[in-house]
């Protein structure tokens, strides 16, 4: 059973880094399912935003700790980053 893109792209990030890869690469940087392989996250960018995918790269981001009220630490969740390269002509608006 195929997954819907809504589900397997969570967002859009907008950072200075993923600015940098904009401008000179055009890449931009998605927050995805920590599940998603690369082939799931390629076919959701393509049907979400309608543009033509050539490459993807994955990273899972480690969770920060965080402070509780009391001398207590919990973790954020952990994360999974996704850098997609799309084909020269296309573009997302980020308006």
């Amino acid at each position: 059973m195929s997954k819907h893109p809504s589900t397997i792209v969570h967002r859009l990030l907008v950072t200075e880094k993923g600015t940098l890869l904009k401008e000179r690469e055009n890449q931009f940087l998605f927050q995805v399912d920590r599940g998603a392989n690369k082939l799931e996250v390629k076919q959701a960018v393509e049907q979400l935003f309608k543009v033509k995918v050539t490459g993807v790269n994955l990273m899972t981001r480690k969770g920060k700790k965080k402070r509780e009220r009391s001398p207590n630490y919990g973790r954020t969740s952990d994360w999974k980053r996704a850098v997609v390269t799309l084909a020269p002509g296309h573009t997302i608006d980020l308006t």
